[in-house]
């Protein structure tokens, strides 16, 4: 008999926190069909029913990220223009243990993501959404006399995600010399660079 729709629901559920659980600890390179069973205590034949392919649990996996990535705690959108853009780079940031855990998982994803066109382009549709939700704010912050007005939001939105996973990237491999305060005060720095009018919050310099 097959499980109610409800069961399945909740099973679901469990495999997605398995998933999360093998993601956490290994990364994508460990994501496995049998270390998924061995996190839930179950079969890897069970574990198919819900994942008959390596890709189809990567493909879960990467949706789980994404929603979990989604609905996690944001820093407060404190007024119009570059206050907002700062508070949604610093939401990228790896600045607390969680934000670490979460960027490691997305960066172990790329490799997959780069071996794998239809991946590669759902990376590429994550990157674009996430440039769109930039871009309205430095069209504000153009607006607001903040930016210089032959500045283009589109270009500056691009460069914004560019150096906030560049700055990613580097804190986590090198978390000793990219701690929280250098991360922020290297944004502020980028901010600064980018606006007509200097009142971005700035943190003190550091030397690298």
């Amino acid at each position: 008999m097959p499980p109610a729709p409800g069961d399945r629901d909740a099973r679901r559920e469990d495999v997605s926190e398995a998933v999360w659980q093998v993601l956490a600890e290994k990364g994508f390179g460990g994501l496995t069909l049998r270390a998924v069973a061995s996190a839930m205590g179950v079969s890897t034949g069970m574990l198919m029913h819900y994942f008959p392919t390596k890709r189809a649990l990567i493909a879960h996996a990467l949706d789980l990220l994404e929603r979990r990535t989604a609905e996690r705690p944001r820093r407060e959108r404190p007024a119009e223009g570059l206050a907002t853009v700062r508070a949604m780079l610093l939401d990228i940031l790896p600045l607390t243990a969680d934000d670490t855990a979460r960027n490691r998982i997305w960066v172990s994803s790329w490799d997959l993501a780069l071996a794998d066109d239809g991946l590669a382009a759902e990376q590429a549709d994550r990157y674009t959404r996430l440039r769109a939700a930039i871009r309205p704010h430095l069209e504000a912050a153009r607006g607001l006399g903040e930016l210089p007005d032959a500045a283009d939001p589109e270009q500056l939105a691009a460069g914004a995600v560019a150096f906030v996973h560049g700055l990613v990237v580097q804190a986590l491999f090198d978390p000793g010399r990219f701690p929280e305060d250098v991360q922020t005060a290297l944004l502020d720095d980028f901010l600064a660079s980018i606006a007509a009018v200097r009142d971005v919050p700035t943190a003190r310099r550091t030397t690298l």
